[in-house]
C-alpha cells in the first residue's frame, strides 16, 4: 500500500537547483487541497485536479519564477506523479481504467486513463492563445507529461471543441481529475487483487 499501513497516502519531496517542492496526496480523500506554487493559474488548475478526483493534495513549490514558470510546473508534475505512484503501492483493488467526456460551456474534452505502470501520454489540444494571463498554455501538456511519466499511467487527453483558452485548459484538468479518481478507486469486488492477468502492475 502507500506510506501508512492500510492507507493510500504518500509524501514526496524534490529539490533541485531550479525548484524545491513538497507534495502530499491521499488517494482516499475528499478533494481537499492546499496549493501554493507561486503560479496563480496553475494553483487554480491543481485545485480542480484535487477537487474533482477526490484526491487530497498538499502542494508547496518554490521555483525560479524570475526565469519563467516551466521548471515549477514540470517539477510539480514530477513530484505529484511520484507521490501518486508511491501511494498506489502494488495497485491492488484499483479499477485501473476510466474514460470521460467533460463539457464546460462551449468546450468539450475527452480523457482516458490506464493505471498500468506503463507511462505514456497522448495530448491533443489547440489553444486559441499562447497565454492565459501570464501562464503559457504549452505548459498544460508539459504538466501532464510529467504526471503520466512519473505516476506510471497511460493518459489520453483530447480537446474536441472549445474557443476559450481558459476553458480548454480547465476541462483538461477536470477531465483528467475525474478519470484519475475513478481509476484509482478501490473496486470492492477485487479489493485484494491486482487488476491484471499478469498478476502485477509495475
Amino acid at each position: 500500500m502507500g506510506e501508512t499501513a492500510g492507507r493510500r497516502d504518500a509524501v514526496v519531496e524534490r529539490k533541485t537547483k531550479e525548484t524545491e517542492i513538497r507534495v502530499r496526496v491521499d488517494l482516499d480523500g475528499t478533494g481537499r487541497s492546499t496549493i501554493a506554487t507561486g503560479v496563480g493559474f496553475f494553483d487554480h488548475m491543481l485545485e480542480q485536479l484535487s477537487r474533482h478526483s477526490l484526491i487530497d493534495m498538499d502542494v508547496a513549490a518554490k521555483g525560479d519564477l524570475h526565469i519563467d514558470d516551466h521548471h515549477t510546473v514540470e517539477d510539480t508534475g514530477i513530484a505529484l506523479g511520484q507521490a501518486i505512484k508511491k501511494a498506489l503501492g502494488e495497485r491492488r483493488g484499483i479499477r485501473r481504467y476510466a474514460s470521460l467526456d467533460l463539457a464546460m460551456d462551449e468546450c468539450l474534452t475527452r480523457a482516458a486513463i490506464d493505471v498500468s505502470g506503463r507511462p505514456f501520454l497522448v495530448f491533443s489540444a489547440d489553444f486559441t492563445r499562447h497565454k492565459i494571463g501570464g501562464f503559457d498554455t504549452e505548459l498544460v501538456r508539459e504538466f501532464f507529461q510529467a504526471l503520466a511519466q512519473n505516476a506510471g499511467v497511460t493518459l489520453h487527453v483530447t480537446n474536441l471543441a472549445g474557443a476559450n483558452a481558459h476553458h480548454i485548459a480547465e476541462t483538461c484538468f477536470k477531465a483528467v481529475a475525474r478519470v484519475l479518481g475513478d481509476a484509482v478507486a478501490i473496486d470492492p469486488r477485487q479489493a485484494d487483487l491486482v487488476p491484471s492477468t499478469t498478476g502485477m502492475l509495475a
